[in-house]
């Protein structure tokens, strides 16, 4: 039982209205909404904050395609002592749905159908920073389709996957 008497640790996690910038977002092409959030003119969502991921540089966001980094830490674990999988399902469908994200018109959205994601094998905190490149294989007028691979600072493959996303209406923000 002493084994488990371990000091706890915390974590603080902050964030700004993710509904505000989403409004914003909206008057903007999915390109130059991903651009402004990667210069800081616009927040982060919640989602990437609480798993600690981001998009490093502005050369990590272009038309059809979208990189975020990671760096798998102890508060990412699992109770079997490694990386839940939910950080890189996570990461896949966000660097997918961003990559087909950057190839929409303002007032134009998206939301995931979908995901199927390989496990090729475990994250720890030994990883150390992980890239996760998404990228778009195919965008229609109501459809979307998307691919992802989680690759360590060698290249080494621990994830790859796909994603179907809906392409939502424009919406009308006149009225709202």
């Amino acid at each position: 039982m002493s084994e488990l008497a371990n000091p706890h640790r915390t974590r603080t996690v902050t964030w700004q209205d993710p509904l505000l910038t989403a409004k914003r977002g909206m008057t903007m092409s999915g390109l130059e909404f991903l651009q402004a959030m990667v210069r800081g003119e616009l927040p982060p969502p919640p989602i990437m904050a609480l798993l600690g991921f981001t998009i490093l540089d502005l050369a990590d966001v272009e038309p059809g395609r979208v990189v975020f980094t990671a760096e798998p830490a102890e508060y990412h674990y699992n109770p079997i002592g490694m990386v839940h999988g939910g950080l890189a399902c996570t990461l896949c469908d966000s660097a997918m749905g961003c990559a087909i994200h950057s190839t929409l018109p303002a007032g134009v959205g998206y939301t995931t159908l979908e995901v199927k994601v390989n496990f090729l094998r475990p994250l720890t905190q030994a990883t150390g920073v992980i890239r996760c490149e998404g990228k778009v294989i195919q965008v229609g007028r109501t459809v979307g389709a998307a691919e992802a691979r989680i690759t360590d600072a060698r290249g080494k493959l621990y994830a790859h996957a796909t994603t179907t996303c809906l392409i939502l209406a424009p919406t009308n923000t006149a009225s709202e």
